[in-house]
């Protein structure tokens, strides 16, 4: 056993840094005999130290973050953000401190930065944590499916948007009453907008397309779309032709292409084993040549859940430390494969139209199709959910086809006298 204890500093004790600071207090003997030697918890720097922090002594806790990190050898970062997260943690890897992060938004604006300094330390950064909670993914795509090649994945990794879809198709609520409710169980901020516009899985899909594809993604490569248009009429209609929708990370890999990294709402077959993840929870489905298809379920927020991940990346580290070595294992890659774009992208796509309810409709609108080369699977017209409305309801799912040519279609079937409104346009995923 090493006779010099590990000091830990911790920056940020709200939810997830009082259940770390919590673990690291009171289960000192479990981490000693796991680890070989004590962890010492030798700060909590906060924002704001005013703040009731009960179980966190108050000589532990500091508004001087500088102060906080200095002479550490392990730093948890916890506070999330960019600023002044970044700097701290630059500053601490430089000094020879090892780094344990959830911020998902700081590992996929300023990965490259991070692992240089980690690199040219010989420390570790790990950040299990950044992308489904307590759900292991970083370390099976970093680790465990190292030597094969992934060449897809779909992630439901946001619990909000999760909730809300979920509780529109199970209860029938509309979008504002879902909402709501994910609020008042606390599923969902007051200003839920990185939630619900996809901004927190963009994060994600970046994290995720860099380790598995082994090249940089920036967040500000990620297509994102979110779920605020997303109806209960479109819930039930994709529901009554065998699909559910999902709020989707994907990340996938194009041989001769590049690399695509989007999210958005789309529909999923109701046997595809994501469908079937509901409520609040996470999970990431893994496609590899050799491994075939792989998921990985779980909670994927929520100060337990997300502390496991945490308290997994600080013993390990802390292991590393004791028992020496260096190198960083899951680094996020700066490869250069080309960024494919939102337009060159083919998939599948569910089209709903409100039309005149007339002759020639059907021939008018499948002629469009026809002229723009995207070729139609399937075609279902029914009533409008008003009865007293006298206009039909046109649904359209097409075999695969690009974003640019089904932008052209949508724009000519706009132009039809008798197309009144295009209802509603989804991705279809998971075929």
């Amino acid at each position: 056993m090493s006779a010099q204890p590990l000091k830990v500093a911790l920056l940020g004790a709200g939810t997830v840094g009082s259940e770390v600071a919590d673990a690291i207090l009171n289960r000192a003997d479990s981490f000693t005999e796991r680890i070989g030697s004590q962890l010492e918890l030798m700060s909590v720097g906060v924002r704001d130290i005013s703040k009731a922090r009960p179980g966190i002594p108050t000589d532990l806790i500091t508004d001087d973050l500088e102060a906080a990190i200095e002479g550490a050898d392990i730093v948890v970062e916890l506070m999330g953000g960019l600023e002044p997260a970044r700097e701290l943690l630059v500053k601490a890897l430089n000094s020879g401190a090892s780094v344990v992060t959830a911020n998902k938004a700081l590992l996929a604006k300023h990965s490259g930065e991070l692992f240089a300094a980690a690199d040219k330390a010989k420390v570790r950064l790990e950040y299990e944590a950044a992308v489904a909670g307590a759900i292991p993914i970083i370390r099976p795509v970093g680790d465990s499916l190292a030597g094969d090649r992934i060449t897809r994945v779909l992630g439901i990794v946001n619990g909000t948007t999760n909730f809300i879809l979920d509780a529109m198709e199970a209860k029938g609520w509309d979008y504002e009453h879902a909402l709501k409710t994910a609020q008042e169980l606390g599923y969902a901020e007051a200003d839920p907008t990185a939630d619900v516009g996809g901004h927190d899985a963009a994060a994600k899909a970046a994290i995720l397309a860099s380790l598995a594809f082994h090249t940089s993604v920036s967040i500000d490569d990620v297509h994102v779309e979110g779920i605020e248009n997303i109806t209960a009429d479109m819930i039930s209609t994709a529901a009554s032709q065998g699909f559910t929708i999902k709020l989707l990370a994907i990340c996938e890999e194009i041989p001769a292409a590049g690399v695509s990294a989007r999210v958005y709402p789309a529909l999923i077959p109701a046997d595809h084993a994501l469908a079937s993840v509901g409520g609040a929870f996470n999970a990431v489905f893994v496609e590899a040549e050799s491994a075939g298809e792989l998921m990985f379920y779980g909670q994927g927020a929520g100060g337990a859940p997300t502390s496991s991940a945490v308290l997994g990346d600080l013993v390990s580290v802390a292991r590393r430390k004791v028992l020496g070595g260096a190198g960083q294992y899951r680094k996020l890659e700066s490869g250069s494969l080309p960024i494919i774009p939102i337009d060159d992208i083919n998939t599948r796509y569910h089209i709903t139209l409100a039309v005149q309810d007339r002759p020639g409709v059907l021939h008018a609108v499948t002629g469009v199709f026809l002229d723009q080369g995207v070729s139609i699977k399937l075609v279902e017209q029914t009533s409008l959910d008003d009865a007293a409305d006298p206009r039909a309801k046109l649904v359209i799912a097409t075999h695969g086809g690009t974003e640019s040519a089904l932008a052209s279609t949508v724009e000519r079937l706009r132009a039809l006298d008798v197309v009144d409104e295009v209802v509603s346009i989804l991705r279809i995923e998971g075929q």
